[in-house]
């Protein structure tokens, strides 16, 4: 084909403004591109063997190529290598009408962006033609360099590794109708996480195959060739079969291959016409089979086996990422644009075939673009137990109000890698049972449970996390040590959630067994150093990490959550037996206020205080916490000095709005303490804040403070035989806590 640069602009149509390059003719257009291969009002090509309709796939194939290099070379910036090392599997899924499809790869985002322009799902944002695609790319509000929850038609953000088929299991589990296909990369099928996760998920809900991983192996990772680059095919599919997948489908473009290119990884776009039209028609009939497969109840995994950097500007790992270098004026990038050019009627015939894909543009279709309609769950039991009445376990009584959300819903689940009964709620377990293959009344399991327990963090967080970014309510439940590595995905949906243009419920989590009551175990046990994590995600605007003091108070909390739209919100809780320190209503209060105080001693005059009375504030985090400070408190008092003990329930209320992106979210909560109120609450003579976990739990009260002031806090972890001796290690006594207060007020 011949490429030029377009002199009469009124041939072009509109959409196409900012293409730089168009050929002349494409082989086999005048005889396959008469008509668009996918019918008006059908959604899909009729038949995979139609030559049209292969043709037709390959120029889509092509389009996506194209504007994947020009979208990415206009900023010099960006990744098009591994998309286009598939672009003929993406195509397929799209002819096929597919459109609910996620990615594990976030360096795929040029071209899923590509794909949602071509179907037109882009101009909810305002990109009507490549001009403004190219100029929006890698700019704020426009086309994130990842996918995320803020681009129209895509269902799922995309950044780690390893995280895209938590969002294909979740769009399975709840509509299963549909295919949720998500492509994933050598270096992705690397990680830990993806292969047990879909193994665990297909044991607990072995019906559900209507998630179709689709494998990108081209060869190469970012920067180097990929750890699997060696494996033979036969290899790569006992491999799958290996992990659990009934039915796995390879197509390698070496088979097709007429140029004799080296190496046991190929690029299609160099063969003949005769011969891309073979490879692509494999493709389309591997892809049909293995989505009817996936959809038909059978494990399936479709792999595409294709040099990295298929039909751009460099072929292997040199392919993944531009650089300066890489301008739009640069010879290799204008020879790699002129040789994937296309006329403006091909453009027009690609993208009326996207357009009518799955009867219309993603943004109109796919499943994240609905709310999904939820079951009312009525009027929660709640029981208000008597302040200053028997020490009950706070877990336990939010467990029945768990137990009952999924009596009513029953598309909630929880998921939990350690065990329900170790964090005090087994009576979830009792409830709602856990899912297992084996029913067994003495250990709560039974195939139709909705308690979710693979033994992995991520893989509780990921269906979890998943299924509330979809619309579904869940609980991720976690000891407090151990959540960290569920976390990235928690993170990755929560700040999608604030981009969203929907509302959806809440991803709720439950972190139980914190470092004070897990002294025995030692310091494996004891990583409270986690709240820091979300001590500096409350800045975010939609993260919400809340401290329940007692069984009343976790009761009102997740009432509160179950309400919440958009946020990530963390319960953190002990299992241990604890006193009654507040009524619902005050916890409400606190929601709302963002603390609550719970007790206020004025001490008579006394030769001690002769001065004038003196008044400690503490400001404390955490429900054992508590302890030591109502101690020293009354120390305080046989000294003469006044105390107020004000619980931190919620901190991201305590902090200035100025502080918080909260105004940035698209459900935006702008909810924060006055300067009034925070003044009635913790201005006193001095200011001690105390936490059991990270200090920057405390950091909204010391910021707008101004008396005197210390924190005590968390250090590091040690083997004792008890809370109290732990938070002896870690400075928290109520002698060293009274000892300090004397000091600041003098």
């Amino acid at each position: 084909m011949t490429a030029t640069t377009p002199k009469a602009t009124s041939a072009i149509p509109s959409f196409c403004e900012g293409i730089q390059y168009f050929s002349e003719t494409v082989p086999g257009f005048e005889t396959y591109g008469k008509a668009p291969a996918i019918a008006q009002g059908s959604g899909a090509i009729a038949d995979t063997a139609d030559p049209a309709a292969v043709f037709q796939t390959l120029l889509a194939a092509d389009a996506l190529r194209y504007l994947t290099l020009q979208v990415t070379a206009s900023k010099a910036s960006g990744h098009p290598g591994g998309f286009a090392s598939q672009a003929e599997a993406y195509a397929a899924l799209v002819m096929l009408g597919h459109k609910n499809t996620v990615t594990e790869v976030g360096h795929h985002a040029p071209g899923f962006y590509s794909a949602m322009f071509l179907d037109r799902s882009l101009e909810d944002m305002g990109i009507v033609n490549v001009q403004q695609m190219r100029d929006r790319f890698r700019e704020m509000h426009g086309l994130l360099g990842h996918l995320s929850g803020y681009i129209p038609g895509l269902l799922a953000p995309a950044g780690p590794l390893g995280q895209g088929q938590h969002f294909a299991m979740a769009g399975a589990l709840l509509h299963p109708d549909k295919l949720f296909a998500f492509t994933m990369g050598d270096g992705g099928m690397g990680e830990p996480y993806p292969m047990s996760s879909m193994a665990h998920f297909h044991t607990a809900y072995p019906k559900v195959t209507n998630f179709l991983p689709v494998l990108v192996w081209n060869g190469y990772s970012q920067e180097h060739h990929s750890m699997v680059s060696t494996k033979t095919n036969a290899e790569m599919i006992a491999y799958w079969q290996g992990n659990g997948f009934e039915e796995v489908i390879l197509v390698d473009a070496k088979e097709f291959d007429d140029k004799n290119q080296p190496g046991d990884y190929v690029d299609s776009t160099a063969f003949s016409l005769d011969r891309r039209m073979a490879f692509t028609q494999a493709v389309l009939t591997a892809v049909d089979k293995a989505a009817k497969s996936a959809l038909g109840g059978k494990l399936t995994a479709f792999i595409i086996k294709q040099l990295k950097g298929a039909g751009v500007h460099a072929r292997g790992a040199k392919s993944h990422n531009l650089y300066p270098k890489d301008a739009l004026d640069a010879p290799h990038i204008v020879s790699a644009l002129k040789e994937r050019a296309l006329p403006a009627a091909a453009w027009e015939l690609v993208r009326t075939n996207c357009e009518r894909s799955g009867g219309g543009p993603a943004a109109k279709t796919v499943v994240t673009e609905f709310e999904l309609p939820l079951q009312d769950l009525g009027e929660l039991p709640l029981e208000e137990f008597a302040v200053g009445g028997e020490a009950k376990v706070s877990t336990t009584a939010m467990g029945r109000l768990v137990g009952k959300v999924g009596e009513c819903d029953r598309t909630f689940i929880v998921t939990n890698a350690d065990g329900n009964e170790a964090s005090g709620i087994a009576n979830i377990n009792q409830a709602l049972k856990i899912i297992h293959p084996t029913t067994d009344d003495l250990y709560n399991q039974a195939p139709n449970g909705q308690v979710y327990e693979p033994l992995s963090e991520d893989a509780c967080a990921g269906l979890a996390v998943g299924l509330s970014l979809f619309g579904a309510r869940t609980l991720w439940c976690s000891y407090e040590s151990f959540a960290i590595n569920g976390l990235p995905i928690w993170q990755t949906v929560t700040q999608a959630m604030a981009e969203l243009r929907r509302a959806t419920p809440a991803a709720i989590t439950l972190f139980t067994a914190g470092a004070l009551e897990q002294g025995r175990n030692g310091w494996t046990h004891q990583r409270p150093e986690v709240e820091a994590y979300f001590a500096a995600m409350m800045r975010n605007g939609n993260v919400f990490p809340v401290f329940p003091p007692d069984a009343n108070s976790i009761q009102a909390c997740y009432e509160w959550a179950l309400t919440a739209k958009n946020k990530g919100i963390v319960i953190t809780a002990s299992k241990s037996p604890l006193p009654i320190r507040t009524t619902f209503a005050q916890t409400r209060e606190a929601l709302e206020n963002g603390a609550v105080v719970l007790q206020e001693t004025d001490p008579p005059q006394t030769p001690l205080n002769q001065g004038g009375s003196k008044k400690v504030v503490f400001a404390v985090v955490g429900d054992m916490t508590l302890i030591p400070v109502y101690e020293a408190a009354a120390t305080l008092a046989k000294s003469g000095i006044g105390s107020r003990i004000v619980s931190v329930v919620n901190p991201r209320r305590l902090y200035r709005p100025t502080d918080v992106a909260w105004d940035t979210c698209s459900q935006p909560d702008g909810g924060f303490l006055s300067d009034e109120k925070f003044a009635e609450m913790f201005d006193g003579d001095a200011l001690i804040g105390v936490a059991g976990g990270a200090s920057g739990m405390l950091e909204p009260v010391m910021l707008r403070s101004n008396c005197r002031r210390d924190t005590f806090a968390w250090k590091r972890g040690e083997t004792t035989a008890s809370a109290g001796e732990l938070m002896a290690f870690n400075g928290l006594t109520p002698e060293a806590l009274a000892k300090r207060a004397i000091e600041l007020v003098g």
